[in-house]
């Protein structure tokens, strides 16, 4: 049985956002029992011209929300970019989660061939549904809860494959 665009998409962006949620959790208790300012893992980057690890979360979440309701032809939410703290970014993962979950599989199967116009930077480029959910939203999605994952175990959090992958 070939694979769906909704496997493709929805399935993987909730098992992606399941291991980030675990991660934050990890990086909030972390915080806790070692007696951390939280915004300095919260602001923590990479290298200096890097977003910070509470900006890599809040892309990340608009890659997986705005790729599902794009191939889904649905309203995508608008979230907006205010969390300063663990239980903010969860809540904000949790909502992603929560929004993907409810996109009906059938509303985004099919869309392999759907044009997807995006804006980026003020110039309008256009893709057919399959190459931008696997050469543009996976890959930037995936970059993005990596480089979180990275600066959160880089600044002490004890997390690692199973985590970042929500295993079992």
């Amino acid at each position: 049985m070939p694979l769906s665009m909704s496997q493709a998409s929805a399935t993987v962006f909730l098992q992606g956002l399941k291991g980030l949620s675990g991660v934050l959790e990890k990086a909030a208790a972390h915080a806790e029992a070692r007696k951390i300012d939280s915004a300095a893992l919260l602001q923590a980057r990479l290298y200096p011209d890097m977003l910070s690890m509470t900006r890599q979360v809040q892309i990340a979440c608009d890659f997986a929300k705005g790729a599902v309701a794009r191939l889904a032809g649905a309203d995508m939410p608008t979230f907006e970019d205010t969390e300063t703290s663990f239980a903010e970014l969860k809540a904000r993962v949790d909502k992603t989660m929560a929004y993907i979950a409810g996109i009906d599989a059938k509303a985004i199967d099919g869309s392999e061939d759907k044009d997807i116009t995006l804006v980026r930077r003020g110039e309008t480029f256009t893709f057919k549904g399959q190459p931008y959910l696997l050469e543009q939203a996976l890959p930037n999605f995936w970059f993005h809860v990596t480089t979180a994952y990275a600066i959160l175990r880089h600044n002490g959090v004890e997390v690692g494959k199973k985590d970042f992958l929500a295993a079992a």
